[in-house]
């Protein structure tokens, strides 16, 4: 059994992924893997930006 199975997607409070994984899984494993990690950096890029926003500058 996965220890996963109990949660539903739609109920978390994480950002939707827009199904990235489904259309990853049709790619060769090279350019999945890219576009992952593209994918990964991007959303970290939104989630800084999002903090920095937030966080008032000390200057």
């Amino acid at each position: 059994m996965d220890d996963y199975e109990h949660l539903d997607p739609d109920e978390s409070e994480y950002a939707p992924v827009d199904h990235t994984a489904q259309r990853l899984a049709l790619l060769p494993l090279e350019e999945a893997h890219d576009r992952l990690l593209l994918t990964v950096a991007q959303e970290a890029d939104r989630l800084a930006k999002e903090i920095a926003a937030r966080i008032p500058s000390e200057n």
